[in-house]
């Protein structure tokens, strides 16, 4: 065999062989994901609301909006109205602890359970009509890396650019469902484009 055939020949099985080792550029690339929001009254003059956003245009909204508490893709903790409650110190506390139900409050009227679960932090609500049947069930799972990214900026803020960024990072999953008579919410992230 010739200099140049041999060349060419090993030249050829070096990319086959690198091609072999190297994965699909589809698999370096994460999946875009999407933040789902929908809204179903019920009733005659019911509407029904459907937001579908990628969590890259949500990172990028962010910055802009200077509204109440929300400055800069930023929540100023000290504006919202959260009576006698440190915001930050609770879920620097919950982060920090291991898996438990840490508060379950119970009534005639509601019960309220906070707790961390397997990476999550856990709110459920159930409030009962007079009768005693539900009225309203609210459901908030969190990823504790969106927990995390949240509490890394200042001392009196939560940082909702970075939250969406570990969210975008985390996967899949129903973030908030709320069940009323005549209502529904849900909020989640998936990779699809559209609500099905």
């Amino acid at each position: 065999m010739n200099r140049k055939r041999v060349i060419s020949v090993l030249g050829v099985l070096a990319l086959t062989f690198g091609f072999a080792l190297t994965p699909p550029l589809a698999a370096q690339t994460p999946p875009q994901r999407w933040l789902h929001v929908t809204v179903d009254e019920r009733g005659e003059d019911g509407e029904t609301v459907r937001i579908n956003l990628p969590l890259d245009v949500v990172e990028a909204i962010l910055p802009t909006i200077y509204v109440d508490a929300v400055r800069g893709g930023k929540l100023k903790l000290s504006q919202l109205r959260v009576q006698q409650v440190d915001i930050r110190a609770l879920l620097e506390a919950i982060r920090n602890a291991p898996d438990n139900e840490f508060v379950t409050v119970e009534s005639a009227r509601e019960t309220v359970r906070v707790a961390k679960e397997g990476g999550y932090l856990l709110v459920n609500v159930d409030k009962r009509n007079d009768e005693g049947g539900l009225e309203e069930q609210v459901d908030i799972r969190i990823p504790f890396a969106v927990v995390d990214a949240l509490l890394s900026a200042g001392e009196d803020e939560l940082d909702l650019v970075a939250g969406v960024r570990a969210l975008a990072a985390h996967g899949e999953g129903a973030l908030v469902t709320v069940n009323e008579q005549d209502s529904r919410v849900r909020i989640w992230v998936d990779s699809r484009s559209t609500i099905e």
